[in-house]
């Protein structure tokens, strides 16, 4: 015989006989592997685990974070300032200080991040029950071995990849694998044959699979990674995560500022030389304007509001594993959404019955002649439904524990009805037969009582008008309802022949069910306030396209003109056919994973940020292909949360859209930050650049209004307190009114950079007439007269970047961190002016009476200049 193989080596195990697969791994199919053997596998194979992706050192990390453009123009400026003037540290300080804050705030929550997610996984960890040394044992699941006699009863979460020793009543959800909603019902006899697909592998049983029925026994043929799981981790690791929008819109800024802030840097240090002055005091100069043109705050004013928002998604049952991932669901125009559990209930559910002669009823209407027949379908059923702390547990197959959920709505007891109508025997369902029948007895008679397909059981029976059962089976299978039928029979005694053609013939027909896993009610409202922001859903599932149909027409996905399709007719398709009719197709019904990260990329083709929900294994490689990954935390399989960009802790589909809500809100405010800031920044560049302008062309020697230190403060309490109060500013009420964004849409579309730029330019020449005013008296009043006036136009300008519309309304009131921004500064400013050592170190003096009323008015006079500016663009866009 072969020796155990080796990790890596491929083989199929349905084709081989079971005694010799015993043989292969050493395994006693009666007692199980000894402990020796389990300590020698699991050396030899390593843990039942899927592989985690080898984590970047802390240090690696930490350094990371310095490699973007600004930061690294920032890092540059100190150095530079620091070899040209030692003795001028302070500078250098402050420059290294902002940088490295940036920086730990970043590591510090992308560790909160994962931590979250650790912690979630830890919730979740899998238990398994084997056979060693002839005792039934249970483990963690990452204890199993190869050689393992698994014990799989109803309810387990199947811990690793085996072939079935032997099975009794089997069945197994299969759906986070193959995506088909139906449990798979299993065999342990051979397969013989040499290739058979992967759903239809009936005598093998896969991990992270679910038992719903039955029991039986597997030996451990794979762990980890060589699991079928383990397969599909690997695409996922193939596949390449891109940048989100919001990085790339950064990118470009940072981008944008560093051109900017070069060119101007050599075009000033040029004027400086022809002014006359020396090589080093126009460098000096060129190096504060290095620092006024770059907004040092930006970076960690981003990261702190993304961090933010990400707690404040914690707390709406969202766990975000990267900053942007939540404003990148703002830009969403897709969501591509897994149906099972996802959208629906993942709970078959009875919702309409049918009673010989009668009318369809719905079930929570039925009349109470309809509950005997809900009574005989509990009784004919293996599916239980417990008590366990409060909360309802059904076990066994998804089918029976709906019959008996229907029942007990009725204030029927499955127990209660046993002791009614004692079962003494039965002949167990079989594929073949499609039917099940069971013996009770009940007030001294006998009753045999057999559920199945309606087909089937009309056929067996003797007092129906086949016309009239065959127009109700038809009109709820229409409406996607799974359909069982129900007969009896009385006996005098137990029949002595015990086979289906004895007892499940001469039936007397009792009714019907309609069952379907019910679709969520919040998904329905939230599909619905997704269209109305412009986010299309696209229902994706391994479901029957009828059911799928009918699923997605209730919650509003599948409207007029839109059609569904099938993965067998999607296979045919070439990817340009595809992109080319994408906007077609709102259903994919019985569709495979590679399917969906064909639709994934066809909508990101069309240039969409495409979201993806979904809790399976087979929804994991679209997870990582599309824009954003939503996973689900509670019936998602560790694969999935691995591969998602978030994780929706409440498996709710309405998270979805509370995301895309919160997105919205924070790309928001991250513009109004980047507005305030950049608007700041060209005023203190334009405040510098104009002085030496003024000085080459007027034969007045005007000066430098304000030095490196100056403009270092500015940037990182006046810019940086009132910017991250943006960052809180509440969502607008009409958010999701507006259509998402394209994803090629610049960040400085729609007229931000001229905003920008004239609001830079009126800071800017407010801040030099303050100058200009101070310096007819003396250098250093114009230098403080300066600070004073940028410093208050600032924190008053964040005021008139809050909103598009007037300030001068309810709203202005509505940020209390913004207001507590400007007390803040304010207080910081007369710090600085009141105390002597430090007005030294800033090279301020004190004003009098009319030299602070003139800063205030012109600090003030932003509000002035921004209403007006307002007023004539409301009367522009709405003349009447």
């Amino acid at each position: 015989m072969h020796n155990v193989l080796e990790k890596g080596e491929i083989f199929m195990y349905y084709n081989r006989e079971i005694k010799e697969l015993a043989q292969e791994f050493s395994t006693d199919l009666k007692s199980g592997l000894t402990e020796q053997q389990v300590t020698e596998n699991l050396a030899k194979y390593g843990p039942n685990e899927l592989e985690q992706t080898k984590k970047q050192s802390i240090i690696v990390r930490f350094f990371l974070q310095f490699k973007d453009a600004l930061t690294i123009i920032l890092i540059i400026a100190a150095v530079v300032s620091i070899i040209v003037e030692p003795t001028e540290w302070i500078d250098s300080a402050i420059i290294v200080f902002v940088v490295v804050v940036n920086a730990i705030l970043g590591l510090v929550q992308e560790n909160n991040a994962e931590r979250a997610l650790e912690a979630l996984q830890k919730m979740a960890s899998p238990k398994a029950k084997v056979i060693r040394e002839g005792n039934i044992i249970t483990i963690n699941a990452s204890q199993v071995v190869p050689g393992d006699l698994l014990v799989l009863e109803a309810g387990d979460c199947i811990a690793s990849d085996g072939r079935l020793v032997e099975c009794f009543n089997l069945k197994v959800d299969e759906s986070a694998l193959t995506g088909e909603s139906v449990p798979v019902e299993k065999i342990s006899s051979i397969l013989d044959k040499e290739e058979i697909p992967l759903a239809e592998r009936n005598n093998m049983v896969y991990a992270s699979c679910n038992v719903t029925y039955g029991r039986g026994i597997a030996i451990v043929t794979t762990t980890g990674e060589e699991n079928e799981v383990g397969k599909i981790a690997t695409m996922i690791q193939q596949t390449k995560r891109e940048n989100t929008p919001l990085q790339d819109q950064l990118d470009q800024i940072g981008r944008t500022i560093g051109v900017i802030c070069i060119i101007i840097c050599i075009v000033v240090f040029g004027m400086e030389l022809l002014e006359g002055l020396s090589i080093l005091e126009a460098f000096k100069t060129s190096i504060a304007l290095a620092v006024a043109a770059i907004p040092e705050g930006l970076a960690t004013v981003v990261t702190v509001v993304l961090a933010l928002s990400v707690q404040r998604m914690v707390k709406k049952n969202a766990i975000v594993k990267s900053l942007p991932a939540v404003e990148t669901l703002g830009s969403t125009s897709i969501v591509c959404s897994d149906k099972t559990g996802t959208l629906t209930q993942n709970k078959m559910t009875v919702v309409k019955t049918y009673l010989y002669n009668r009318k369809i009823e719905l079930l929570e209407t039925c009349s109470e002649e309809t509950n005997q027949l809900l009574n005989y379908f509990t009784l004919c059923s293996d599916g239980s439904i417990s008590t366990v702390a409060g909360k309802e547990v059904a076990v066994g197959d998804p089918t029976e524990t709906a019959l008996v959920k229907a029942s007990l709505e009725k204030g029927f007891t499955k127990d209660g009805l046993a002791e009614l109508y004692p079962r003494f025997n039965e002949l167990a369902f079989d594929s073949e037969r499609k039917m099940m029948t069971v013996f009770v007895k009940h007030e001294d008679k006998i009753i045999s009582i057999t559920k199945g397909g309606p087909d089937v059981i009309f056929a067996r029976c003797n007092n129906l008008d086949i016309d009239e059962v065959s127009v109700v089976n038809e009109t709820m299978s229409n409406e996607a309802l799974r359909v069982l039928a129900l007969g009896i029979r009385y006996w005098d005694e137990e029949p002595q022949e015990f086979t289906s053609e004895m007892i499940e013939n001469n039936l007397t027909f009792i009714g019907m069910v309609g069952m379907i896993d019910p679709p969520r009610e919040e998904a329905k409202q939230a599909v619905a306030e997704a269209k109305s922001a412009g986010v299309r859903t696209i229902m994706i599932t391994g479901d029957h396209v009828i059911t799928a149909s009918a699923i997605a027409r209730s919650l509003g996905i599948l409207e007029s003109g839109q059609k569904a399709i099938m993965g067998s007719e999607l296979a045919k398709m070439s990817d340009q056919e595809l992109a080319e009719h994408i906007e077609e197709y709102s259903v994919y019904a019985r569709v495979a994973p590679e399917h969906k990260v064909r639709i994934v990329n066809a909508w990101k083709s069309k240039g969409k940020v495409v979201a993806m929900t979904g809790d399976g294994v087979n929804d994991s490689p679209a997870l990582k292909a599309a824009d954003i990954g939503c996973a689900m935390g509670i019936t998602g399989t560790d694969v999935a949360k691995g591969a998602a960009s978030m994780i929706l802790t409440d498996d709710n589909f309405a998270t979805i859209i509370t995301s895309i809500r919160e997105g919205r809100g924070i790309f928001d405010n991250i513009k109004k930050d980047v507005q305030f800031l950049l608007s700041s920044n060209i005023g203190e560049v334009l405040t510098i650049f104009g002085a030496s302008l003024i000085s080459l062309l007027t034969p007045h020697n005007f000066g430098v209004p304000l030095l490196p230190i100056h403009l270092l403060w500015v940037n990182l309490i006046t810019d940086s307190l009132p910017a991250f109060a943006l960052g809180m500013e509440p969502t607008e009420p009409t958010v999701m009114h507006r259509k998402p964004r394209q994803k090629d849409e610049g960040f400085f579309s729609h007229g931000l950079g001229f905003t920008i730029a004239w609001q830079g330019l009126m800071i800017g020449t407010l801040t030099l007439i303050a100058y200009a005013i101070g310096n007819n008296q003396d250098h250093t009043v114009g230098m403080t007269m300066a600070f004073i006036t940028l410093c208050g136009c600032q924190l008053v300008h964040s005021f008139n970047v809050k909103s598009s519309a007037s300030i001068l309304n309810r709203t202005l009131f509505n940020n209390p961190y913004l207001w507590g921004a400007l007390a803040a500064g304010l207080l910081l400013q007369v710090i600085i002016l009141a105390i002597p050592e430090l007005s030294a170190i800033f090279k301020l003096q004190p004003l009098n009476i009319v030299q602070w009323g003139i800063c205030v008015g012109l600090c003030l006079s932003t509000t002035v200049i921004c209403e007006l500016v307002k007023f004539f663009d409301r009367r522009k866009n709405n003349p009447s």
